[in-house]
């Protein structure tokens, strides 16, 4: 890891000066009489006093200081500072609990305001910008976000913030949200796994025959023109008469709403990314490349899996990286037909008003396309070819 000095950063001091504008301007949270009221907002100051303010305040000062001349001493400061604040940003949350909320309400509760999500927002910001801008290793960025994640769920299981809006409708809802894990990482990772092996299959027929091109990659685009939810809406019917004319694929879950139309609808949206990459990757191997194969007395067979394959290996992780980021969004609309995971949550919060619910959906389906994305990163970096 470069350790040079580096010149003054002009990035970290905007978004330090950003996160200090919206703390103080906006509600650092709410005070619900019940989950559906919306409550009084509080702002940095009402809601933790001087001494959450001064904290906050001081921290964002050191932040600009630090990046004003970015050191190898000082790079190690700032990626400690704030990779700590983003660790203990949730105990501001159990100070205003403790401050504000009412001990003779049994169903009082705190809401997360907009002033929390945008210093959260910018601190993580800045902290990306930190590692990039020193090129800080993977092992290093792994670490950082793992501390964070852990440190939120240690005080997200805290009693100080069982008041939390969000986490009591976790804890009502338990058993649902596993459920709807399972349901969702099932529906996006299968069609993931199934659209893969078409698009190979595709890309492969179109590498070999090339008048099978101009079809094929306007089939595939076709199908991702048309909205989710007409493409969901038009599965229905079909479906619905094929298991009526054949009962026993009802047996199977097959009916017009549910698991098999969502299925179908997420293999169609997934194999342009897929298809695109995967050929383009194998026709840009170099034909020096493939000659000096042939060279070694390789047949096509060898070459394809030891030359061609390995190289475009990289481009194809990539496509499978984009499909699987569109595929878990994708998943929380097919709620609307009844294919359930967190869909079903940000759905029924929309119905009833009540925004924590909506969190509850949303939330995980975000952390769940930010994981894929990191995992599929960080493999397409190993397989490249060096």
């Amino acid at each position: 890891m470069p350790v040079s000095t580096k010149p003054p950063n002009r990035v970290i001091p905007v978004l330090a000066l950003a996160a200090f504008a919206c703390t103080w301007l906006l509600d650092l949270g709410v005070v619900q009489p019940n989950r559906i009221v919306s409550g009084t907002g509080y702002g940095l100051y009402a809601a933790t006093g001087w001494f959450g303010a001064v904290v906050v305040s001081s921290l964002l000062a050191v932040v600009i200081v630090l990046a004003t001349k970015l050191t190898p001493k000082r790079f190690g400061a700032l990626i400690l500072l704030l990779t700590t604040a983003l660790m203990a940003q949730p105990l501001l949350l159990e100070v205003f609990a403790l401050r504000k909320l009412p001990e003779d309400s049994a169903y009082a509760r705190i809401g997360l305001g907009a002033g929390f999500w945008c210093l959260a927002f910018f601190l993580a910001l800045m902290l990306l910008e930190t590692l990039g801008r020193f090129k800080a290793s993977r092992r290093l960025q792994f670490s950082v976000v793992l501390l964070v994640v852990v440190s939120w769920w240690f005080c997200a299981s805290r009693e100080g913030l069982s008041s939390l809006s969000l986490i009591r409708e976790y804890a009502n809802r338990a058993d649902q949200f596993s459920q709807a894990l399972t349901t969702h990482l099932s529906l996006s990772l299968g069609a993931v796994a199934i659209s893969a092996v078409l698009a190979f299959g595709l890309a492969l027929a179109m590498v070999r025959r090339e008048r099978l091109r101009r079809p094929l990659l306007g089939l595939v685009s076709f199908m991702q023109t048309i909205p989710s939810l007409a493409l969901f809406g038009l599965l229905i019917a079909p479906l619905g008469a094929l298991s009526a004319a054949y009962p026993f694929l009802q047996t199977l879950g097959i009916r017009g709403i549910g698991w098999a139309p969502a299925m179908l609808a997420l293999i169609a949206y997934s194999l342009l990314p897929m298809v695109r990459n995967t050929y383009v990757a194998l026709m840009e191997v170099p034909e020096p490349v493939v000659d000096a194969g042939r060279g070694m007395g390789m047949n096509e067979r060898q070459i394809f899996f030891k030359v061609k394959l390995p190289l475009a290996l990289p481009v194809i992780i990539e496509g499978v990286r984009i499909t699987t980021i569109q595929a878990i969004g994708l998943t929380a609309v097919a709620a609307l037909i009844g294919a359930g995971g967190f869909g079903t949550f940000i759905f029924q919060g929309l119905g009833q008003a009540a925004m924590d619910l909506v969190l509850l959906g949303a939330l995980p389906t975000v952390f769940l396309a930010l994981a894929a994305d990191a995992i599929l990163s960080a493999l397409k970096f190993q397989r490249a070819p060096r």
